[in-house]
């Protein structure tokens, strides 16, 4: 029998929150899992089966290094990189734009989008000339609507929508697709300590701020990491090969937020 092809997944942030879950759905399917994160200590909580690396998204040498890695890896044995997912983000601060840093808003750009930039660049060679995979880039419903006090993140992902719209364009002649997945209110420690800082905010309760967010969505409902996951899965696979260039919403339905319940 022939011998099953090698196929390799790329996932920054992938040692905790969504990328994990990435992670865990791509294992499961049967790719070979490359992650990367900031957080030592969480990496080293990952099944050793995966290829865990210490990176930092938004240092370009790192992820230079953690891309050649990969490349060296598959060449040698004769591997193909399936997808990218370029996952890794931060909240930012919550406030309102004139009361936002300079130093928050240009950290929240540099870890949503020039991660995703970084990664898609230092990947981008292989995939072309293996003239396969898919681009898949972690942007958010903030990304589709604008929402208030979150100007750094909104700001943000609708740029990594941009970005994905243009790889979409450049790849597609390769054979490489690339689509933006849009989680909506993920359940999760991140989201925990934005549902605290709106609630501190607006002179709400958590618990006011979190059925906000349900209720904000026609099936009154929080998103799992696990949804997200399916996606990502879903999107490398055969199965969508022809899907390229689409900004996908995981969140329920998500309407337009009402700004007096959501942010």
């Amino acid at each position: 029998m022939p011998k099953p092809s090698r196929q390799a997944v790329l996932i920054s942030a992938g040692a905790s929150g969504i990328g994990r879950a990435m992670a865990e759905a791509f294992f499961e399917a049967g790719y070979e899992v490359w992650i990367g994160d900031c957080d030592e200590a969480a990496l080293a909580d990952c099944p050793s089966e995966w290829q865990r690396h210490l990176v930092d998204v938004t240092d370009e040498a790192q992820v230079s290094s953690w891309a050649s890695a990969l490349e060296a890896s598959l060449s040698q044995n004769e591997g193909t990189l399936a997808a990218i997912c370029a996952n890794a983000g931060i909240a930012g601060p919550t406030a309102s734009v004139e009361k936002v840093a300079l130093a928050d808003w240009n950290a929240c750009l540099d870890v949503n989008l020039n991660g995703a930039f970084l990664l898609a660049k230092h990947s981008l060679g292989l995939l072309k000339q293996q003239g396969s995979g898919a681009i898949i880039l972690t942007s958010s419903t903030a990304g589709l609507y604008g929402y208030p006090n979150r100007s750094p993140y909104c700001a943000a992902k609708w740029a990594v929508i941009g970005l994905m719209k243009t790889l979409a364009m450049e790849a597609g002649p390769y054979g490489v697709r690339a689509n933006a997945i849009c989680p909506g209110a993920v359940e999760g420690p991140r989201m925990e300590g934005v549902l605290q800082r709106e609630a501190a905010a607006k002179g709400m309760t958590r618990d006011q701020v979190y059925h906000g967010y349900a209720s904000g969505t026609s099936m009154q409902s929080w998103v799992e990491a696990r949804d997200i996951a399916n996606m990502a899965v879903f999107l490398a696979s055969p199965a969508a090969r022809l899907v390229s260039g689409q900004v996908i919403a995981v969140d329920g339905n998500t309407e337009n937020p009402d700004p007096k319940v959501q942010a």
